[in-house]
């Protein structure tokens, strides 16, 4: 299985080289990490002391991230190399808290993975959720590097539980330190597998998201666009969900105040959405004093501001759902005490499934149904108040994980 794993990572190097010149993203994916080992030549010090972090992206980033701060100050005579797999998830963040060092992880050949630990000699590594990568893994394991695996989330039916992906599980058996695992479906499978050295953590999105409470939370001329009207918060939304508020707000003039916030930012997209309003809208960059109380729907074109607009919402939107690219952060709002609309296809995300359970989160399907759901939560401040409630109590009673892992950071250190 090794053998074959690296003639297909071969075939990708060859593949990505070829596909650079026609695709600018895939460009900037193999020009950006054909440096990452010359900085890291420039950059570590040999009278240092490492630790490696690696996520896939943003949002294992912002997950792991209370974990990240606490082994930051655990270990302060440490410093810490941060590595992204994706393009989006490092440029977001490559200027952030956590790494003295922040790159791109280098594509999983014998030669990069040799060179990459060799060069950081970590005192530990933590992968977070599921970054798997055997080359690294086999050259921890051969450098006897503890190597952790954080806010691990295991199914039946991954491949590494069938006959043929038995090699590959045992190179996680023999690799990892331990596992920090989100639920106890996962823990039962590890054991079945004659993994024991886990634990269960929990999920620390959920303490992730507690701290939005104790950020500043203020946007310039956010609560003046407002005023008195009731708020709707659009977040991470694509086409499939703004086609449902598009009928909506052009069919209907009520008290409503719209902040949409679409999950691509580009030009072309933004357009293309704000020519189907037919109220008054305008961009985020363009609001001022002179044009805020006309104003009837507010279209994000900037990142970074998602979580704060949460903390202005009476009603919030997740989007993600009506189409098949995946339910986005549905815990942001809920810490908000905000009663959350998401759309249909939301049942491979626990926490979504929960929040309906609950009564925090209404799932709808079509236009005609957001419609119904929306009038009826607008007409409603009581109905509001009870779902953004059963939303906060749910963030409260899940918090612990960040606490779990250090615990046994600290037994161990």
């Amino acid at each position: 299985m090794r053998v074959i794993y690296n003639i297909v990572i071969l075939q990708i190097k060859s593949l990505l080289f070829i596909l650079k010149f026609f695709n600018s993203k895939i460009r900037s994916f193999v020009e950006e990490r054909k440096k990452v080992l010359e900085i890291l030549e420039k950059t570590i010090s040999k009278t240092d002391n490492y630790i490696w972090i690696h996520v896939a992206s943003l949002g294992e980033y912002e997950q792991g991230l209370p974990i990240f701060k606490e082994i930051k100050s655990l270990y302060k005579n440490h410093k810490i190399v941060l590595s992204f797999f994706s393009s989006s998830g490092y440029q977001v963040r490559k200027n952030n808290p956590i790494g003295d060092i922040t790159v791109y992880l280098p594509l999983d050949t014998s030669k990069n993975s040799r060179k990459f630990v060799s060069l950081i000699n970590p005192k530990m590594v933590f992968f977070v959720k599921y970054e798997f990568w055997p080359n690294y893994l086999q050259n921890l394991e051969k450098n006897s590097i503890p190597t952790f695996l954080l806010a691990g989330l295991f199914r039946e039916n991954h491949w590494f539980f069938r006959w043929y992906g038995s090699g590959f599980l045992n190179l996680l058996k023999s690799s990892i330190t331990h596992f920090f695992v989100q639920n106890k479906d996962s823990i039962d499978l590890l054991i079945n597998n004659n993994i024991t050295n886990c634990t269960l953590m929990g999920d620390s999105r959920f303490d992730r998201v507690n701290t939005l409470l104790d950020q500043n939370n203020n946007i310039e001329n956010i609560k003046e666009f407002i005023g008195n009207r009731i708020c709707f918060v659009g977040g991470s939304t694509w086409k499939e969900d703004e086609s449902l508020m598009i009928d909506y707000i052009n069919k209907n003039n009520n008290n409503l105040v719209w902040i949409i916030a679409p999950h691509q930012i580009n030009l072309k997209h933004i357009t293309d959405f704000q020519q189907k309003i037919k109220r008054k809208s305008i961009l985020h960059s363009n609001l001022n004093q002179n044009n805020i109380t006309t104003t009837k729907v507010l279209i994000i074109d900037s990142i970074g501001i998602l979580t704060k607009l949460y903390s202005y919402s009476d009603i919030s939107y997740v989007g993600g759902g009506m189409g098949n690219s995946g339910l986005h952060n549905i815990l942001e709002p809920a810490i908000f005490k905000n009663p959350i609309l998401i759309g249909k296809n939301y049942i491979n995300f626990p926490e979504a499934r929960d929040l309906i359970s609950k009564n925090g989160a209404i799932s709808v399907k079509d236009s005609k149904e957001f419609e119904n759901i929306l009038n009826e939560l607008i007409e409603n401040k009581r109905k509001r108040s009870i779902m953004g409630g059963n939303n906060f109590d749910y963030i409260k009673s899940n918090l612990g994980a960040t606490k779990n892992v250090i615990s046994y950071l600290k037994e161990r250190k």
